[in-house]
């Protein structure tokens, strides 16, 4: 099969969470089963774009409302990732530092969307799937059957279309219709929800098969998913979970460049020691401490507004007896609590305020503990990453946190697991590792050993994704 992935990240061009950790490693998996992959996302300005050779490919023309412009499509050489990278340019809409943020994000992913079709519609072939990615490219499969400009050639190619979050739908006011290509309008109740266009409903709706990320997130959208709960319980037999892996090639201790010392199962605990010691003495904490870290973005739906009086008491309550280290950035008032923080408890606390790849794979070696206390993970790669480095995950009982992690209290337990995200049970679960750091570090070991041995890689999933396609060519 030939199959082109359309999504607004990939890692390691660009990435602002788990969608590009996705991008970078589903499409080589899926190459290296034997198939033809190709990834387009738009060619922001990051320094993996300078840092390559690409040639030109297609330059076309195409129109947003009233809004003309030229784009451009380049590729990489080298196929370093293990498959086709492709960029969409747009002066003055694409070529910005950041992926998302601005004002005119509709727009900008809209002419991205549109330029993209354009250009497939073109090819003096069709891919036998177009897969693309929550709500950037969530009116693609609409476009695709029923856009005039292109459905002639593209409403035969099966749609396939992943939602890594629900949360987000990059709805549109209605004055805004002017900016979808001319379109069969007997179709328009396919992009609408609650008066309003909803890119990631029009894709549920329209695409020829809907995937969550997580079979436990699928259930979880039926009864919590920001207004379009009634639309995933009509479309349910259309829609499948399937659980995200990880690129067992970029992260492997035994291997990983980014680390102070590589180790495997047989030299875990003199390995993570080795990256515990570089990072506390980086931070200024004590080594000889349970390290308990949280990495990912200071959000709602992360729960990272709990974080600090949870962090709070834990230092409180528990005294000079563990380490906290945060990487992570969003919210600017958490950033600067966080900031307080690590000058308040100086050698129990530390922040790094940014995104940083390098540290975040030191961390995941150096930790002793992960905590991801998350009111909303529709799969989650963090506790994936832990358990492959031997870090044991502290996690809140949703998403795919509920497929990957099981409690130690549990027959064959290798993590802590709580119900809310409260406080309260993120001290609570603070207290249980500390107990068993302090009282049973043979079980810990024993644990850490144990999840070191799973196989969370793309090579099953990617296996199911090639199932599905099949399914409907």
């Amino acid at each position: 099969m030939e199959i082109l992935h359309v999504s607004a990240e990939c890692y390691p061009m660009a990435k602002a969470g788990g969608l590009g950790d996705v991008l970078g490693a589903l499409p080589k998996y899926q190459e290296q089963a034997g198939h033809t992959v190709k990834v387009i996302i738009p060619m922001y300005r990051t320094r993996y774009l300078y840092r390559k050779e690409w040639e030109l490919v297609h330059e076309g023309r195409q129109q947003v409302g009233f809004y003309s412009f030229s784009y451009s499509v380049i590729r990489e050489r080298s196929r370093e990732l293990g498959f086709d990278l492709y960029l969409l340019d747009i002066n003055g809409l694409l070529d910005r530092q950041e992926i998302y943020g601005y004002e005119d994000d509709p727009q900008r992913f809209l002419a991205f969307q549109v330029s993209v079709l354009d250009w497939v519609s073109q090819w003096s072939h069709r891919p036998d799937v177009i897969h693309t990615h929550d709500h950037h490219t969530g009116l693609i499969p609409f476009m695709m059957k029923y856009a005039y400009a292109f459905r002639d050639r593209l409403q035969h190619i099966p749609s396939v279309f992943t939602i890594h979050n629900a949360q987000y739908q990059g709805w549109l006011g209605w004055q805004h219709r002017e900016w979808l290509p001319a379109h069969d309008e007997w179709k328009s109740g396919l992009i609408e929800w609650n008066d309003q266009i909803n890119p990631l409903a029009a894709a549920v709706k329209s695409a020829w098969r809907v995937t969550t990320v997580s079979p436990s997130y699928l259930d979880e959208i039926r009864q919590r998913s920001n207004g379009l709960e009634k639309l995933f319980e009509y479309e349910k037999g259309k829609c499948l979970g399937i659980l995200n892996g990880i690129d067992a090639d970029v992260w492997n201790p035994v291997t990983d460049p980014l680390l102070v010392t590589n180790y495997g199962i047989e030299t875990i605990t003199a390995g993570k020691m080795a990256n515990k010691l570089a990072l506390c003495k980086q931070f200024g904490l004590d080594a000889t401490r349970p390290l308990i870290v949280y990495i990912g973005r200071l959000v709602h739906e992360k729960a990272a507004d709990l974080l600090p009086e949870a962090f709070y008491q834990c230092l409180q309550h528990f005294g000079g007896r563990l380490n906290i280290l945060l990487l992570g950035s969003g919210d600017p008032g958490l950033q600067t609590t966080f900031k307080e923080m690590s000058n308040r408890y100086v050698g129990s606390f530390s922040a790094y305020i940014g995104y940083y790849e390098e540290l975040s794979h030191r961390m995941y070696a150096g930790a002793d503990f992960l905590l991801m206390p998350s009111r909303v993970e529709p799969c989650g790669l963090n506790q994936l990453y832990a358990l492959r480095y031997g870090t044991v995950p502290m996690v809140r009982k949703t998403g795919g946190l509920r497929d990957t992690v099981t409690d130690m209290g549990d027959p064959g337990g290798f993590g802590i697991c709580f119900d809310q995200a409260s406080v309260g049970d993120m001290v609570h679960a603070v207290g249980r590792a500390l107990e068993l750091y302090e009282s049973d570090r043979v079980r810990l070991l024993g644990m850490q050993e144990y999840m070191m041995g799973f196989d969370h890689s793309w090579d099953r999933s990617a296996l199911q994704y090639l199932q599905l396609y099949k399914s409907i060519l």
